[in-house]
């Protein structure tokens, strides 16, 4: 398979990156695009063997699903089940954004993303080459675009370097502005749990759920 990468610095080759892309993704193939914490591989998250692909070009298994990305409020609405209130106030205060929710997916979805017992991570990032790309391709199946165990990557030469031809196409949208990855908020419990610590601070998530439980903050 070639592999197409594109300046997307360069409007024209921005452009045509994005549609190269979402023709990727149409046809099960993988991508790599920017978003406002790291590098991400995404695949379209309706298509099964494009999902297991992805995992492959991590070395990551199934037990480990992938995370989805939205490009819109609606979207979300038409990917949960029933979210709680509290989905809603964290998504009012911190979408688009590096903060990941995990909610029950509505169970007429015809995806698999690994072993999520009915759940799924979704997120809005704050980036617009990944929201235009997710305009024109609906949700995408995204996980950090590094092999699993490796730091994420930073910079599309970097996850080039671990994930090669793998990969269709390649956005460099020059290097990330950060190097932590989302921090992930748990709300299929009966108290909202903090996953991961990440780009929004607990404090800050305190502020919008005062009932957070942090695990690592217990004695």
């Amino acid at each position: 398979m070639s592999v197409q990468v594109f300046d997307c610095s360069d409007p024209g080759q921005r452009t045509a990156g994005l549609q190269a892309a979402a023709d990727a993704v149409r046809r099960g193939q993988l991508v790599v695009l920017p978003t406002d914490t790291v590098y991400g591989i995404g695949a379209d998250a309706f298509t099964p063997a494009a999902v297991a692909a992805l995992l492959a070009a991590k070395g990551r298994g199934r037990d480990m699903p992938v995370p989805v990305l939205v490009g819109s409020r609606p979207v979300f609405d038409a990917l949960v089940a029933a979210a709680p209130p509290t989905a809603y106030a964290l998504i009012d205060a911190f979408w688009p954004g590096g903060l990941t929710i995990v909610v029950r997916y509505n169970p007429s979805l015809a995806w698999d993303l690994g072993e999520t017992n009915g759940t799924v991570a979704l997120r809005m990032p704050a980036e617009d080459l990944a929201l235009e790309l997710l305009q024109r391709t609906g949700p995408m199946a995204v996980s950090s675009a590094n092999r699993s165990g490796l730091p994420p990557a930073t910079t599309c030469a970097n996850a080039r370097a671990q994930l090669g031809e793998a990969v269709a196409v390649y956005l460099d949208g020059g290097p990330t502005t950060s190097t932590i990855p989302s921090s992930i908020v748990d709300l299929t419990g009966e108290t909202p749990t903090l996953l991961r610590s990440g780009a929004i601070e607990a404090e800050r998530l305190r502020e919008v759920v005062p009932e957070l439980r942090i695990p690592s903050a217990e004695s």
